[in-house]
């Protein structure tokens, strides 16, 4: 957490205020935040970049520039916000830019787990990943040749970034409850239409989130860029839910944990 709906709603909420704005001053009082390049070489380089775009690549924010690019990866707990440069700072917030209107660029990050990179090329941190799920080239021969040769446990595969960029517990969980799939069932074990039918799943559940502005969970731990909740939580079926009932047949929901993640899914519909 964040996935790809909520770094997809950040980098939507960024591209406004942030696109033509020229960075003019940069301070990081954790330095491990700045995995690319030196703190000193970080504060060097984007000091006087304009930001010319702002997109997203899996689970990073892409931020395109007059020269090179800044890559912000949000891990479990960063946020980006645009604020006066006046407004007291939290004390979580560890990374901040200065612009030429008189506003920052925050990065708040309670477990310090987020990561900074400034790099010429966006492939040289995301060039191991794998398709972007929503992408129109993205299609269902696609899904299926990466399928090919697949043997590992469903679960594990979809939270795996070099078959699938962006997806992450949340959104594998609810997938494979809308394709009625196990999570512990082996990618070679599909039939043609159960493999449609998680290809149609995982575009359907992650349009769904990205329309919803992503899910914020009890912790708070997502916002958008404008300090807002997400609102997909008030639909899912699955995830976090254990004991409770499934909404298709009410069985109760189990949980087990699958490659040390928590796992999700109804016992009768996904058998």
């Amino acid at each position: 957490m964040p996935e790809l709906p909520e770094v997809e709603t950040v980098a939507r909420g960024l591209r406004v205020p942030l696109v033509g704005r020229i960075i003019t001053g940069a301070t990081a009082n954790w330095p491990r935040t700045i995995a690319h390049p030196s703190l000193d070489q970080f504060r060097e380089r984007i000091v006087g970049r304009r930001v010319e775009s702002v997109s997203r690549r899996g689970k990073y924010v892409v931020m395109g520039l007059d020269q090179g690019y800044l890559l912000i990866h949000l891990k479990m707990s960063g946020r980006l916000r645009i604020t006066p440069a006046s407004e007291r700072l939290d004390k979580h917030t560890h990374t901040t830019f200065d612009l030429d209107d008189g506003r920052q660029l925050r990065f708040r990050d309670v477990r310090k787990f987020g990561r900074l990179y400034l790099v010429d090329d966006p492939s040289q941190i995301t060039g191991r990943l794998g398709p972007e799920p929503l992408d129109d080239d993205f299609t269902r021969e696609v899904f299926h040749s990466r399928m090919l040769r697949r043997s590992g446990r469903l679960k594990s595969l979809l939270l795996d970034q070099t078959f699938i960029a962006g997806l992450g517990n949340i959104y594998a969980d609810e997938s494979l409850f809308a394709a009625r799939l196990h999570p512990l069932r082996r990618a070679n074990t599909l039939a043609e239409e159960e493999e449609a039918s998680l290809y149609e799943a995982i575009r359907m559940t992650l349009c769904r989130a990205v329309e919803n502005r992503g899910t914020t969970l009890d912790d708070q731990g997502y916002v958008d860029a404008n300090g807002q909740a997400g609102a997909y939580q008030e639909q899912i079926a699955v995830y976090g839910r254990k004991g409770e009932s499934c909404p298709s047949c009410r069985t109760s929901i189990e949980r087990i944990v699958v490659g040390g993640r928590s796992t999700h899914f109804c016992p009768r519909c996904q058998k």
